[in-house]
């Protein structure tokens, strides 16, 4: 994709214990696209009794920290530097949420990922832009 190797899937590390802990699941992964989802919970919904908004943001962190992993190579890591998450619509408690992310940029020390979530009836729900930093391990 760009000036970098790429990951494959037998370097992936398994999901986070907090991506566990909130069932999302990683249905596609290629550095071209990480489409993520999970099912809205009770325990996910905010007093309105709709999905937390703490909640769509981990699932589009999950979905671009993802994408990001399997955009760098094994001697490279990355982290957040910037996220911005317009919420546009709310997704009720039993109703299955969507993450889909595509790097719109990747460079040499940075990468920028757009996250598209949608509910069940294929309405969008929110969007989310994250710039991710690479980072080299030094022993």
């Amino acid at each position: 994709m760009g000036a970098r190797p790429t990951r494959n899937l037998e370097e992936m590390p398994p999901r986070s214990a907090f991506a566990a802990l909130l069932g999302i699941e990683v249905e596609t992964c290629t550095p071209e696209e990480v489409v993520c989802s999970m099912l809205v919970t009770e325990a996910m919904g905010n007093r309105n009794g709709v999905l937390h908004g703490g909640a769509l943001m981990a699932i589009a962190d999950t979905a671009a920290g993802t994408s990001a992993f399997i955009n760098s190579p094994a001697e490279v890591s990355n982290t957040t530097v910037e996220a911005k998450t317009n919420f546009i619509r709310p997704v009720r408690v039993g109703d299955r949420l969507t993450a889909r992310c595509v790097p719109v940029h990747v460079g040499r020390m940075t990468l920028v990922l757009q996250v598209t979530l949608t509910r069940g009836d294929g309405k969008v729900v929110g969007s989310t832009s994250q710039t991710h930093l690479f980072l080299g391990w030094k022993d």
